[in-house]
């Protein structure tokens, strides 16, 4: 009886705190849309509508980036409107497009027109010193640092060995006839590598319990920001302060590594040569935790998921990797790909290069007018969000022919040289531009090569389950890609050819 009335208790307070929350967002959401119309003259916004009273156009881009085509809403919007238009999303006024060239001009002026604009819930996780949401100077500085980490010179002498130490290690424990799901070992793989560089761990107990408590930690990136037991808010911030405790412990053993004379290592020079405090270190750190777990081992899934659905698109990257494979019979020989073997992957990073725009990780972006913004004789108020919907473009008939199939071989013709090229071209931007490019590009590339290259070379599988990718609240197959392995062995490989 009186647990009874104790959850009816707790059910009543739950109910009050949700209808209290509703309420507070509705009256904020009126309050900043009369704020953002005040003074702006709407007959020059880009043509669209309000939608819905109060809640705009919110659910119909929910339900859209929520399924397998994220930029059905966008798509919808520009046949009747063009390719910039107007809606009303997440209580603010927005712009958004799926124009190249305006996406571009967006990214290109970062900092100057328009400012990085994320929900709170994000904000709160990811925290205010790291590289994804500082602002002006800090967030350049901190960019500087990411990039100097990741240059090329770094990924040939020092990430090419570890990238493939790591994928030995997550791959070759697996028997014949074993189920997994591809989206764990994908997560663990990256967290693997991203843990060992940064944190300086390597036991598979706590690779394990950093994986489970980012994806906690991912699950809360966008949801309601509702700190209460059951919210997965509340189950995210929890995360994030068990991953900032890991980073602090990790800090305290480099410092005392740096006063006996010991090299300290990333954290050591975060916090020695770059001066930066300790929370802008944690901020730092899960910041490229973060975006080097979601991007990297979610474009590993979707590499892996479409060759499953072309068996032609397989056998031509698996007869690529096998070719430079030479000689390693296993994954436990200790001869290694060289970054030689790399750059002859031409027709795996066609592969890569059409995951990530057939299933790209950031599909859109959020800015935020600084000022009031003439583009093409529209107007866009200070204080809009601006969204460049990435994915929109990328999944367009008028530029990619056939543009929802998977199709690796297109960026093999010479009419697509020059929208291939991912660091200019307005027309492909899986890692976005501008002063916000990703520092971790060419590293991702070269994980997600090299976990195709031991992958591929050492099992086939089969699909036990139908899958389909969904991209709200993080980039995923629903299901996990449950797939069973086989063990591959040359020879019979060899008389299968």
């Amino acid at each position: 009886m009186m647990s009874g009335i104790r959850a009816y208790y707790y059910m009543t307070i739950g109910i009050g705190t949700l209808v209290f929350v509703c309420v507070a967002f509705l009256a904020k959401f009126v309050l900043k849309k009369r704020k953002v119309g005040k003074g702006a003259d709407h007959r020059k916004l880009p043509p669209g509508r309000s939608g819905w009273p109060l809640i705009g156009d919110s659910f119909n881009w929910y339900n859209a980036v929520a399924s397998s085509h994220p930029p059905r809403f966008v798509q919808q919007q520009v046949r009747r409107f063009g390719k910039i238009f107007s809606c009303s999303l997440f209580g603010k006024w927005a712009v958004v497009s799926a124009d190249p060239s305006f996406n571009r001009f967006i990214m290109q002026n970062e900092g100057k027109l328009f400012q990085s604009s994320y929900p709170k819930s994000f904000r709160d996780l990811v925290g205010k010193n790291g590289v994804i949401t500082a602002q002006g100077e800090q967030q350049r500085k901190l960019h500087g640092i990411a990039s100097n980490m990741m240059r090329l010179e770094k990924l040939k002498s020092h990430f090419l060995k570890d990238i493939q130490i790591v994928m030995i290690k997550t791959l070759k424990v697996f028997h014949n006839n074993q189920v997994i799901l591809l989206q764990d070992i994908c997560r663990k793989a990256t967290i693997n590598l991203m843990v060992d560089q940064l944190l300086g761990v390597s036991s598979e107990g706590e690779i394990d319990e950093i994986a489970c408590l980012f994806s906690d930690f991912v699950d809360g990136c966008l949801s309601v920001p509702i700190n209460l037991p059951g919210f997965a808010y509340h189950t995210a911030m929890k995360a994030r302060d068990a991953i900032i405790r890991k980073i602090n412990i990790t800090l305290e053993k480099h410092r005392q590594e740096a006063i006996s004379g010991v090299d300290s290592g990333v954290l050591g020079r975060l916090l020695e040569e770059e001066s930066l405090p300790e929370d802008v270190v944690a901020d730092f750190i899960i910041n490229l935790l973060f975006a080097g777990n979601e991007t990297t081992a979610k474009t590993m899934l979707f590499a892996v998921y479409f060759l499953t659905q072309c068996p032609r698109a397989m056998k031509q990257l698996l007869d690529e990797q096998q070719s430079l494979k030479s000689q390693r019979s296993d994954l436990d020989h200790e001869d290694m790909l060289t970054w030689q073997d790399y750059k002859q992957m031409s027709f795996t990073q066609c592969v890569i290069d059409e995951t990530l725009r057939l299933g790209g990780i950031a599909i859109w972006l959020m800015r935020e007018a600084t000022q009031d913004i003439q583009y093409q004789g529209y107007v866009i108020p200070k204080g809009s969000f601006v969204v460049p919907f990435l994915s929109a473009v990328h999944l367009d008939e008028n530029v990619y022919e056939d543009a929802l199939s998977f199709n690796p071989w297109r960026w093999m013709e010479p009419e697509n040289e020059e929208k291939r090229n991912w660091r200019s071209s307005p027309f492909l931007a899986p890692f976005g531009g501008g002063a916000r490019f990703c520092p971790g590009a060419e590293l991702a590339r070269l994980q997600i090569a090299l976990f195709l290259h031991y992958f591929v070379t050492a099992y086939r599988w089969m699909q036990l389950r139908e899958d389909r990718m969904s991209f709200f609240p993080s980039a995923r197959l629903v299901h996990g890609f449950q797939i069973k392995l086989t063990r591959r062995n040359r020879n019979n490989d060899e008389r299968s050819n």
